[in-house]
């Protein structure tokens, strides 16, 4: 049995003050609970799959559900990577994650705001953009449906960037208005001008070339393969699994 569960009496103790109060009833193994939340985002299974020693998995499903819906893995992930965090440099970019046919095909409910699930010329995906410090570990993220582009996650995220000396980003995010934004914040942009400018923008190459630890760090969260593909409607517990894949790679 102790081969099933993921976290370490360690990571549990760090995690643990994220864990909702039980306002006096008996509480959930949350070892248990995190451990099949973990075994089955990773290895892309559906529920009922999952062995039998995590307990019942319509009641583990509602947990993830219920936590989901409280914010408890998005509190995870900001509690413990901002002490650990190393953001002289931060780093901006985004990735597309592929949306499966059940979520993306069902009718949306009268008042529901959507799942951010939009169609691009590689089929319905969601868009997922990150700010990273200069080693790749996630500091903030922002979901989006795939169609959007860059430079809403940016204006999104801008309110969320710590204080840091530079920003790395792709020419994708190379516009007046998030340069001007950056400097008012004391940030100085190295990003490349597009091809388009009449007037070549001068950048750090050699610091430029740090950039390639978020696209890392894109690679190592699509190994949990409910986050690369995604098979959740409701866009919460979709990010929920975003953010548990980041908490358990880059901050345990």
């Amino acid at each position: 049995m102790s081969d099933l569960f993921w976290l370490t009496d360690e990571q549990m103790g760090r995690l643990r003050p994220s864990f909702p109060k039980s306002h006096g009833r008996p509480h959930v193994d949350d070892r248990r609970v995190l451990s099949r939340i973990i075994f089955v985002n990773r290895n892309g299974l559906r529920w009922r799959d999952a062995p039998r020693e995590y307990g019942p998995h319509r009641t583990l499903y509602n947990s993830w559900k219920r936590w989901s819906g409280m914010g408890i893995f998005m509190r995870m992930m900001d509690g413990l990577s901002a002490p650990s965090a190393e953001p002289q440099t931060i780093m901006i970019d985004a990735t597309s994650l592929k949306a499966h046919r059940n979520p993306s095909s069902m009718r949306l409910k009268k008042g529901n705001p959507g799942r951010l699930i939009g169609r691009t010329k590689d089929g319905m995906n969601t868009k997922l953009h990150a700010v990273t410090d200069q080693n790749g570990q996630p500091l903030s993220f922002f979901m989006t449906a795939g169609q959007i582009s860059d430079y809403t996650g940016a204006a999104a995220l801008l309110d969320s960037l710590p204080m840091a000396q530079w920003m790395l980003a792709d020419r994708g995010y190379d516009a007046d208005w998030f340069r001007d934004a950056l400097e008012e914040k004391g940030i100085r942009p190295c990003i490349p001008g597009r091809r388009s400018r009449e007037k070549p923008v001068k950048y750090d190459k050699r610091k430029y070339k740090c950039r390639n630890r978020i696209e890392i760090m894109f690679g190592r969260l699509k190994d949990w393969r409910r986050v690369a593909t995604r098979y959740d409607r409701c866009p919460t517990v979709f990010f929920s699994a975003i953010c548990r894949a980041a908490t358990v790679i880059f901050c345990l």
